[in-house]
């Protein structure tokens, strides 16, 4: 029943440009409509994160990656297929995003969840979260809800109630840049 509500709910707030903190298929982070470049902006400000800092998005399907990245390396589904933890590959070229969201050569880091809460979220909203830590810029990434810093929650639009319990310490996911031209470097 809290899975349900708390679906609806986020997807209220992030059609409305709000802020979400969520739990993620790896750490708590802080989410947005990653097409909303306003929302995007209130994240870094949130955040006090440099703006030349990208964030990554979450989305729900590898076959949604061509509607967000111009020419997907055909690596990149042996990547996502082999991997044995959540992991972030950021590509070059990416589009249909907020622009302030994107790096140099239009880079993005996209991480498709099977998490259910963020893979529901995501099929449901029809396009990336914006997912990042939930913490201040600087400070350590929160691993439990517990961890979260109270000013981060204070300033957000609605806070997930499902998994809040979770004690087990989170991991954030590995990330691997990988170029146009098919070759990669693992970064975590």
């Amino acid at each position: 029943m809290i899975f349900d509500a708390d679906v609806e709910r986020c997807l209220e707030v992030l059609r409305a440009g709000g802020l979400i903190v969520y739990p993620t298929d790896t750490i708590w982070g802080i989410g947005c409509d990653a097409t909303n470049a306003t929302a995007v902006s209130r994240v870094y400000s949130l955040k006090e994160r440099d703006t030349a800092k990208s964030m990554l998005v979450l989305i729900d399907d590898a076959g949604m990656l061509d509607h967000y990245v111009v020419d997907v390396p055909a690596i990149a589904h042996d990547l996502i297929d082999v991997a044995v933890k959540p992991l972030t590959v950021i590509y070059e070229g990416a589009y249909n995003v907020a622009p302030n969201l994107l790096g140099e050569r239009d880079s993005l880091g996209i991480r498709i969840t099977s998490e259910p809460f963020t893979h529901e979220l995501c099929r449901r909203l029809g396009h990336p979260i914006v997912s990042t830590s939930a913490n201040m810029s600087g400070e350590p990434s929160p691993r439990t809800f517990a961890e979260i810093n109270p000013s981060i929650i204070k300033h957000v639009d609605y806070v997930v109630q499902y998994r809040r319990d979770d004690t087990v310490p989170s991991e954030a996911s590995n990330i691997i840049y990988l170029a146009g031209d098919g070759t990669f470097r693992i970064l975590r």
